[in-house]
């Protein structure tokens, strides 16, 4: 599974989710540093990523879409936290919800809550 870095998050991110064996990248990897959300989501759908943000609008975006593309993983109440554990949070749930996100799903994250809805939502 590949998965997109949103601006929101550091590189930092990236390079410990590939340390544990994931596809990452960051949307500054792809020209897309400045992107807006819209043009975030589309590249991640044409590309077969999923979205891994700290940023609701993505959620907003999926139910008035109502696609099942891209998955989304949101992080939650994590902005203040450095990126070590933006990644340690992910390293410690990817595995369990890549077939959701395989499936077409939003995830939403946090340190006390694992949430997941699929796509698309109604």
């Amino acid at each position: 599974m590949n998965y997109i870095i949103d601006a929101n998050l550091s590189p930092q991110v990236v390079v410990a989710l590939q340390a544990a064996g994931h596809d990452a990248s960051h949307v500054g990897d792809h020209g897309l540093l400045t992107a807006t959300d819209d043009e975030i989501f589309d590249w991640a759908t044409e590309n077969g990523s999923v979205v891994v943000t700290a940023d609701s609008d993505f959620a907003m975006l999926l139910a008035t879409r109502r696609t099942n593309t891209p998955s989304v993983v949101l992080l939650r109440d994590v902005a203040d936290q450095p990126p070590a554990v933006h990644a340690i949070l992910l390293i410690a749930n990817l595995k369990t919800v890549e077939p959701d996100l395989a499936d077409g799903a939003i995830v939403s994250l946090s340190p006390t809550r694992l949430r997941i809805r699929a796509l698309p939502i109604e």
